[in-house]
C-alpha cells in the first residue's frame, strides 16, 4: 500500500525536508536572496575534469551489492561502445548518491567480434556515491542472457531497452522507466513495450544509511505492451517520462509514468499510468489527449500539493493545425486529468532532408543490432530526419543526427507556496528564417533557421503564464535538447550549444560546413535562477571538449545518432548534468567508400574491414566483412557529466 499521511500525521522525512526547503527557497518578489547562494551561483565553475559515467567496467558485476558477471557484462568491461540518451537523478536524501543511465550498447559484441553485433542494447545503471566525481557502470538486470538471481524479478520480454528516465521517491527508492523493443528470437518484430525497473535501499524504506539508497534491484514491471509488427508499424510506445511524489502529501510515494504511443499512421497520442505501491503494479494506461493527435515528448511535473502535470508537444499535421506546447493537470494524485490547455505555439526546429539512398555495400555480418534509430526508417518516405552514407544518404549531401523541438518541464516539490510549472523548449527563433539553397531545412524543406532555448513559467492554480523568453540569446550557434530541474528553490537548466561551431550557418545542420565536411561543434551550457525564472545567471560551459556529433557510428557505420535528450537533476544549489559525448571517438576512413564521399572522411570512424569472395551454388560475389576492430575506439561514444550552476 502507498505511504500516505492522515490528518496532521507526517512521514518521518517531512520535518527535515521542509527545513531544507525553508533554508533553500527563494521567493520571487519582496524577499531577500540568501547571499551565500547568490555568491555560489555567481562564482560557479564546473568540477574538472568532466566525469565519464560509462567506464567500460561492467565486469565488476551488476550494481546490486552482490558479485555477478556473464558474457554480456564481460563484453561491457572492454567494449569501447556506444551510449546515448542519458539520464541522471540526485538522491533527495543524500546528494552524494547519484544514479545515471543511457541507451547502452556495450554488450552488443557479447558473442565475439566474428559473430557481429548480436547482443543487447540495454539500460545502463551508473552509480556514484561521491557527488558525481566518479561512477561505477553496469546494466539494469533483466537483459537477454542475464542469469543472475535478479533476472527472474524482471517482466521484460524484449531483446533491447532504451529511452531511460529516472526518478527518486523520498524513501530511498529509485525508478528507471524505459521503452523496449526487438524480438529475442531475432525477427524483425518490434514489440514496443514500456516498463519501470525499481531499486531500493536494502536496509528498507527510510533506512539510516542513505549511501545504499537505490542499490538493490527488486523488479521490473511492464506497464504497457506494444504490438509485434516489423519496423515500428504497429503500436509502439516511446518517448518516456517518469516522476515520483516526494511531497509528503497524501500522494507521497506515488510513481507516475508517461509516454507517446505511435500507431504507424502519425496520429500518435500521450498515455499515462500511476503506481500507488512504489512501482510494483501500475494502473491501466490512460489516454491524456483524446482531442489531440500527433503528439510527442511528454514530461511530468509534481507540485508540492501533490498535483500532477504532464506537458507535451503537438506537431502541425493533418490531425492538428499547429506546433505547440500543451499541458494537462490532475488534482487527485494522477487518477484523472482535465482537458489539455495550449500554452504557446512556436516555429519548429525539426531537422529534415530529402532521402536519396545510394547503393548499400553487401555485408553478411551486421555492425550493430537494428535498434530504434534504424528501424524507424522502415516506413517508405522521401523525408529523412537524419542523413549519412549509403542507404542513409540525402540529396543535400550533409551528414547530421536527428533532432526535433522538444518540451521539458518540472516543478519544485518543496515549494508549498506556489503551484508553478517550469518549462523549457528549443524551437526556431523568429526572424532567423533563411533559405538553405538545398533540400535541407529546419522549418520545412529548403528553409533553415537558428534554434534557441525558451523558458516559460505556468501557474497551475490561476492559469497565468509568463511570456516565453530566451535563456541565452546568442547571435551564433544552435541550442538544442534542453532540460530543467527545480527542487529546493533554485532552477537549473542546461542544453547543447553550437556557438563554437566553426562552420555555423542557420542554413545548415549542426557541425556541417558548406563543402559537406563535419567539424566538432557541440558543447553543453548551463544556467540557474534563484528567483523562479525572473532572471538567470550567466551561462557556463560545462564541457571541456567540443564534440563532433555527426560521426557515422550507427546503421552499419553509415549514420550518426545523438539520442533525443540531455538531463539535469538537482536539490537546492547542487545540480548535476549529463550529456552524450564523442571526445573518445577515434576518427578513421570507411574502406567501402570508393571514392571518398562529400564529408572527406570527417564523419567516418575507425573501422577494420576486408572484402571477401563468397561462394554460393549460383556463383560467387564480393562482400565486406563486419567491423573487425569495434573495440579500437571508432564507436566509443560516451556519457559524461559534471556539476552545474
Amino acid at each position: 500500500m502507498p505511504e500516505q499521511t492522515q490528518g496532521n500525521t507526517k512521514p518521518a522525512h517531512w520535518f527535515d525536508r521542509n527545513r531544507i526547503a525553508s533554508n533553500l527557497r527563494i521567493t520571487v518578489a519582496g524577499t531577500l536572496i540568501a547571499a551565500a547562494m547568490v555568491s555560489a551561483i555567481a562564482s560557479f565553475q564546473p568540477a574538472a575534469p568532466n566525469t565519464r559515467l560509462t567506464n567500460d567496467n561492467g565486469a565488476n558485476g551488476l550494481a546490486t551489492g552482490n558479485p555477478y558477471t556473464d558474457a554480456t557484462l564481460q563484453e561491457c568491461s572492454i567494449s569501447g561502445g556506444r551510449q546515448n540518451e542519458p539520464a541522471i537523478a540526485v538522491d533527495p536524501r543524500n546528494t552524494s548518491v547519484l544514479l545515471g543511465s543511457s541507451n547502452d550498447y556495450c554488450g552488443v559484441y557479447n558473442r565475439g567480434i566474428p559473430a557481429g553485433a548480436v547482443g543487447p542494447i540495454w539500460l545502463g545503471y551508473y552509480r556514484s556515491e561521491n557527488g558525481g566525481a566518479s561512477f561505477k557502470s553496469s546494466l539494469v538486470p533483466g537483459y537477454p542472457d542475464d542469469t543472475s538471481p535478479y533476472a527472474q524479478l524482471s517482466q521484460a520480454r524484449t531483446a533491447s531497452a532504451g529511452d531511460p528516465v529516472i526518478a527518486w521517491d523520498a524513501h530511498g527508492r529509485a525508478f528507471f522507466g524505459s521503452e523496449s523493443s526487438d524480438d529475442p528470437a531475432g525477427s524483425a518484430k518490434t514489440f514496443g513495450d514500456v516498463f519501470v525497473a525499481r531499486f531500493r535501499n536494502p536496509g528498507g524504506p527510510d533506512a539510516a544509511d542513505t549511501t545504499k539508497d537505490g542499490l538493490e534491484y527488486y523488479g521490473t514491471t511492464v506497464v504497457a505492451h506494444g504490438s509485434s509488427a516489423p519496423n515500428l508499424l504497429g503500436l509502439f510506445n516511446d518517448k518516456t517520462a517518469i516522476e515520483a511524489d516526494r511531497t509528503g502529501s497524501v500522494c507521497d510515494g506515488n510513481v507516475y509514468f508517461s509516454w507517446a504511443r505511435f500507431n504507424g499512421n502519425g496520429t500518435n497520442a500521450v498515455y499515462f499510468v500511476r503506481s500507488t505501491d512504489h512501482g510494483v503494479t501500475f494502473s491501466s494506461p490512460m489516454k491524456l489527449t483524446s482531442s489531440l493527435k500527433s503528439l510527442q515528448f511528454p514530461d511530468i511535473a509534481i507540485t508540492a500539493n501533490g498535483h500532477v502535470y504532464v506537458t507535451f508537444r503537438t506537431y502541425e499535421s493533418v490531425a492538428h493545425s499547429t506546433n505547440a506546447v500543451e499541458i494537462v493537470r490532475s488534482t487527485d494524485c494522477g487518477k484523472t486529468f482535465g482537458p489539455p490547455r495550449l500554452l504557446t505555439t512556436f516555429i519548429p526546429y525539426d531537422a529534415q532532408d530529402q532521402a536519396s539512398p545510394e547503393p548499400i555495400p553487401t555485408q553478411l555480418v551486421r555492425d550493430d543490432p537494428a535498434g530504434e534509430e534504424e528501424a524507424a526508417k522502415g516506413a517508405p518516405s522521401d523525408v529523412a530526419g537524419d542523413c549519412g552514407d549509403f542507404g542513409d544518404a540525402c540529396t543535400s549531401g550533409y551528414t547530421f543526427f536527428r533532432r526535433d523541438t522538444q518540451v521539458r518541464s518540472t516543478a519544485d516539490q518543496l515549494d508549498s507556496a506556489r503551484e508553478w510549472i517550469y518549462i523549457v523548449y528549443d524551437p526556431s527563433k523568429p526572424g532567423t528564417e533563411t533559405p538553405t539553397g538545398t533540400t535541407y531545412g529546419s522549418i520545412e524543406r529548403g528553409l533553415g533557421s537558428q534554434s534557441g532555448i525558451y523558458f516559460l513559467r505556468y501557474d497551475g492554480a490561476t492559469g497565468a503564464m509568463t511570456t516565453p523568453k530566451l535563456l541565452d540569446n546568442q547571435a551564433t550557434g544552435h541550442q538544442l535538447f534542453p532540460d530543467i530541474s527545480a527542487d529546493g528553490g533554485v532552477l537549473h537548466a542546461l542544453w547543447w550549444d553550437s556557438r563554437n561551431d566553426s562552420c555555423y550557418s542557420a542554413a545548415r545542420p549542426v557541425g556541417n560546413c558548406a563543402d559537406r565536411r563535419t567539424v566538432p561543434s557541440l558543447d553543453v551550457f548551463s544556467t540557474s535562477s534563484s528567483d523562479a525564472g525572473m532572471s538567470w545567471s550567466t551561462p557556463v560551459k560545462l564541457t571541456e571538449v567540443t564534440s563532433n556529433p555527426n560521426y557515422e557510428q550507427f546503421d552499419n557505420r553509415a549514420d550518426p545518432f545523438a539520442g533525443d535528450y540531455l538531463y539535469v537533476s538537482s536539490l537546492g544549489n547542487f545540480a548535476y548534468g549529463v550529456w552524450t559525448d564523442w571526445r573518445n571517438t577515434v576518427q578513421g576512413t570507411d574502406p567501402r567508400e570508393s571514392p571518398e564521399d562529400e564529408d572527406a572522411a570527417t564523419a567516418d570512424v575507425l573501422q577494420c574491414r576486408t572484402l571477401n569472395t563468397v561462394q554460393t551454388k549460383k556463383g560467387s560475389f564480393s562482400s565486406w566483412s563486419g567491423d573487425l576492430c569495434p573495440h579500437a575506439g571508432g564507436i566509443d561514444q560516451n556519457i559524461y557529466g559534471d556539476t552545474a550552476p
